[in-house]
């Protein structure tokens, strides 16, 4: 069970996590720090890479203040749990304050960070302790590791977790820390893509877990984005493709790469509500074919490039030039296009754009256009299901559509359109596709 920054980010939060993993059996939880702590970690780390220690101390010195009334407010009076909890947070506070070197590194940066989950899950440990459960902390710097490659070291991870467990066969609960994690060289590190989801991952993979449950504070991934869209609904189920789909294109909620350990050993993971832990939620699996489309998402912040060639005609060595271009700057490309003059790209990271515009004009003529937005489709979309493209395409009737990529993946069809047209296309889809 893993539970996001918001799911703990308050005493009430935390107590409220706490009854919910009470009554839920044997389980390992993953925590992330409490909400805005890793932000105000960034924002310490930033002064004293300045060189501004009183910034830093300041700063840190807010952050303490909010740690000391959460510790008051879950302990009241029980002075031998308060002071625990406040030990604890003394001495990751202090760990952070104690930085005083001439030059701040990365390194060290990764070290403060670590500071918010190591203080979140240790007051959840002692709540939980002070409620009569034999609650247990696995350190995820006794198992979390990645290897030279920067990917999780499944077997030491398998390995160790199962030293560690079989230690404390008895306990009701495991707590850990979620994005915390030690590198190939032992240094302190974080795993980057999707956090605490990705720990949770890995965790449920490592111990055959029957089942891994995301709670964050929206109840499942919806059918369409509900800041834009009225009336949108979670989505029941979703197969790991679709999952990761609707995640790389704008759903929020998870992160693409995150569910990738569960997918590969076939354990499903329910996205679930914090705040409303009795609605269903969304469940992602390996689940069948549906024949069905299940949500829209978008992603914004796009740039489409077009580079037209007459030399492309029967040029075998054209695709292979221009994608060396962007793999030189260091540039992923989120979709693809071709006719028989020309080839269409977007990207979402424009900091090497007028370098790689440079280097396509001496294939062909390069035309650029910014401020875009890739709508995406989701769902059962195998070809041999008739009409699903042409349903998307005719709900986008009245909007320009500069791109459109089918067939690429079984889940999904993407579009490309204006961003002033974004909102209109979601709720037409919206309407097209899932309110008849």
């Amino acid at each position: 069970m893993k539970f996001g920054g918001t799911s703990v980010g308050s005493a009430q939060r935390i107590k409220d996590v706490a009854r919910l993993v009470m009554s839920r059996g044997k389980n390992i939880v993953v925590l992330s720090a409490m909400s805005g702590t890793t932000n105000t970690l960034v924002e310490i780390s930033d002064y004293l890479y300045k060189g501004n220690a009183a910034g830093a101390k300041e700063t840190l010195n807010v952050l303490e203040a909010k740690y000391r009334a959460t510790v008051d407010e879950l302990f009241g009076d029980d002075d031998a749990y308060r002071q625990q909890a406040n030990d604890a947070i003394t001495e990751n506070i202090e760990f952070v304050r104690g930085y005083n070197k001439p030059v701040f590194t990365m390194f060290d940066e990764k070290e403060v960070l670590a500071r918010g989950e190591m203080m979140s899950t240790a007051l959840m440990l002692l709540y939980l302790r002070k409620q009569g459960v034999n609650a247990v902390m696995l350190p995820a710097l006794d198992f979390m590791r990645t290897d030279k490659n920067g990917e999780p070291d499944n077997d030491y991870i398998s390995r160790r977790l199962s030293d560690l467990l079989s230690e404390n066969p008895d306990a009701d609960l495991y707590i850990t820390q979620g994005f915390v994690c030690l590198n190939a060289y032992g240094e302190v590190d974080n795993l980057q893509r999707g956090g605490s989801d990705y720990t949770a991952s890995i965790v449920g993979a490592a111990v055959k877990a029957e089942e891994i449950e995301i709670w964050t504070d929206i109840d499942g991934m919806h059918n369409n984005d509900p800041r834009y869209v009225e009336g949108t609904s979670p989505v029941g189920e979703l197969h790991f493709e679709e999952a990761a789909e609707l995640a790389y294109f704008g759903a929020k909620i998870l992160h693409p790469t995150c569910v990738l350990p569960a997918k590969l050993n076939n354990i499903p993971v329910r996205l679930l509500n914090t705040m409303c832990p009795d609605a269903p939620g969304t469940v992602i699996y390996n689940a069948p074919a549906t024949h069905t489309i299940k949500a829209v998402a978008a992603k914004d912040n796009i740039t489409a490039i077009k580079i037209k060639s007459g030399r492309m005609l029967l040029a075998y060595g054209f695709l292979r030039k221009v994608f060396e271009i962007f793999e030189t700057h260091r540039t992923p490309i989120d979709m693809v296009v071709t006719s028989e003059v020309g080839v269409s790209v977007t990207i979402d990271n424009e900091h090497n754009l007028q370098a790689i515009v440079d280097d396509l004009k001496k294939f062909g003529t390069v035309t650029v256009d910014k401020d875009m937005v890739i709508i995406c489709v989701v769902g059962d979309l195998e070809w041999q299901n008739r009409g699903f493209e042409a349903e998307v395409v005719n709900a986008l009737r009245e909007i320009p559509v500069r791109m459109i990529s089918y067939g690429g993946s079984n889940y999904n069809i993407s579009l490309l359109v204006r961003k002033e047209d974004k909102v209109k296309a979601l709720n037409m889809l919206s309407a097209h596709l899932f309110n008849k």
